[in-house]
């Protein structure tokens, strides 16, 4: 039976269109999961919309529509992009689902008849778009922490979860699993900031608004947005208060949570301890990754520096966005996003790099051998160093991706090619084709050259499936598993190319 492994993203809030920073996570997670299936996983990959919530029924009324109506308009938006960014996710998942609402409520009168959800009285100050209570000390200059935004004095009745109960479980579980939240320096914000002081019971339920999932027993409260949104991850998976499918039981717990930095502290307490209280095994890995910023700053409406994803394909391509996000936003800090930094790796990478080597390999194929590649074996020293260079990225490469890192990752797969262009300025076969006696050796060259591209490329397919498929049309070849990469040789000798064409157009800035 193959291994398993199980990716989600965090579900897309529903109150606008997503731009490229939201974009990033759901391509980061697909370079993953497409990885981990070419390596022979049993690969389960989750994605989809939250959908209930103030902040959408405020959205809802403004437009005039329903709320339903809004959310089924914005969440086919997001589906439209995740499909154009050719991301290959299992299932797409929504939160006004019936079944996952009939699951959620279940979910909270188990936590309510544990006694670890109780009524109450909530005053406090609240960020509405973030969705978000906060105590005054937690405001950033009397504003939001996490958005900026004004808050408002709030008082209400609701229930409440009893983290303050769990919080040293939870402290002690963190340090007891070092891997359990990454990178490092969110796991000692998430411990320092709010873990060891103490953590405050949380507000789980709401009556000021209507658009969520009622409490069955209370129907004039709704079920808060993070009991109803994080449940997702075991909720479409098949987990049922009153018994779950052979599919939950199959890939949970969840090999890695992919989310923003700014949600991870909803992921890394409140989740746990929702987890635990039903005693069941907590995700492996929370994995909190940087924003992706416009010219060093946070994108929003309000600065008029948002950028789409689909505008940017339209432009661009598919694979020259993805390469972007992947490729140029570091482990674990903030990238940045500009049109002049995409249009230099399109043409610095993509164009110079991979589609330039392919482009004159090929040429010189045609010019040389009329199309044909043919292994003549004649070796020498430059040889066996380049072929031991191109079948020792794969281990590098999947080192990296066990440890997330999907840019150093990517950049391994360049140096492949990289390392061609430069194997072609050390052997000349220019100048080997002016030699009859050196034709076999010059046949030789070609053919470490086509091999070289095809282990590229088939290690380039999880970051850009599109190019990789381009690149095996060209060079004529289905040796595209991993399988067939162990060793250097697997293009067959005799095979005649097709015909070269441009990859990466390069473009004028």
């Amino acid at each position: 039976m193959k291994e398993k492994f199980y990716i989600s993203t965090a579900i897309a809030y529903t109150s606008s269109k997503p731009h490229i920073g939201n974009t990033y996570e759901i391509v980061l997670a697909d370079a993953i999961a497409r990885y981990k299936r070419l390596s022979g996983y049993d690969v389960y990959f989750q994605t989809g919309t939250d959908e209930h919530g103030q902040k959408i029924e405020v959205k809802a009324m403004e437009k005039g529509v329903t709320p339903q109506e809004y959310v089924d308009e914005i969440a086919k938006e997001i589906k439209n992009i995740w499909d154009l960014m050719n991301t290959s996710y299992d299932k797409f998942v929504r939160t006004t689902d019936k079944e996952h609402e009939k699951k959620v409520q279940k979910i909270f009168k188990k936590l309510y008849d544990l006694g670890d959800i109780y009524k109450g009285e909530y005053n406090g100050l609240y960020c509405t778009p973030c969705e978000s209570f906060w105590t005054e000390s937690q405001l950033v200059d009397g504003k939001c922490p996490d958005c900026g935004r004004e808050v408002k004095e709030a008082t209400e009745e609701a229930y409440f979860l009893r983290t303050s109960k769990y919080s040293k479980w939870l402290e002690n579980y963190i340090l007891e699993h070092p891997g359990f939240i990454e990178p490092e320096s969110r796991k000692n914000e998430i411990m320092n900031n709010f873990i060891k002081p103490g953590l405050q019971d949380l507000c789980v339920s709401r009556t000021s608004f209507k658009w969520g999932i009622p409490v069955d027993f209370d129907p004039k409260h709704v079920v808060y947005v993070w009991i109803d949104a994080l449940s997702n991850y075991i909720t479409f998976l098949g987990y049922d208060v009153d018994g779950s499918t052979k599919e939950f039981e199959k890939y949970w717990p969840c090999d890695i949570h992919l989310i923003g930095k700014d949600i991870l502290r909803f992921h890394t307490i409140y989740w746990p301890i929702m987890l635990h209280i039903l005693n069941l095994p907590l995700p492996k890995k929370i994995f909190g990754h940087p924003w992706l910023l416009f010219g060093d700053d946070k994108m929003s409406k309000s600065k008029g520096n948002i950028v789409y994803a689909d505008d940017l394909v339209h432009e661009f391509g598919v694979d020259a966005v993805r390469f972007y996000m992947l490729h140029e936003i570091p482990f674990a800090s903030d990238g940045n996003f500009t049109r002049e930094l995409l249009i230099d790796a399109i043409n610095g990478t993509l164009a110079n790099v991979i589609g330039n080597l392919v482009n004159r390999t090929i040429g010189m194929i045609n010019k040389y051998f009329d199309g044909v590649v043919e292994n003549k074996n004649i070796c020498e020293e430059i040889d066996t160093e380049f072929k031991e260079f191109v079948l020792g990225q794969k281990k590098i490469i999947d080192e990296k991706i066990d440890n997330l890192r999907v840019s150093d990752a990517l950049e391994e797969v360049i140096n492949i090619f990289r390392k061609s262009n430069k194997y072609i300025d050390e052997t000349m076969p220019w100048v080997l084709a002016k030699d009859e006696s050196k034709r076999d050796r010059l046949a030789t060259v070609i053919y470490n050259l086509i091999e070289a591209i095809r282990i590229g490329s088939v290690l380039l397919e999880a970051f850009l499936p599109t190019t990789s498929e381009k690149i095996f049309y060209q060079i004529n070849t289905d040796k595209t598993s991993f399988d067939s990469i162990l060793k250097f040789g697997g293009y067959v000798s005799g095979t005649k190319v097709n015909k070269p064409e441009v990859l990466f157009q390069r473009i004028e800035n």
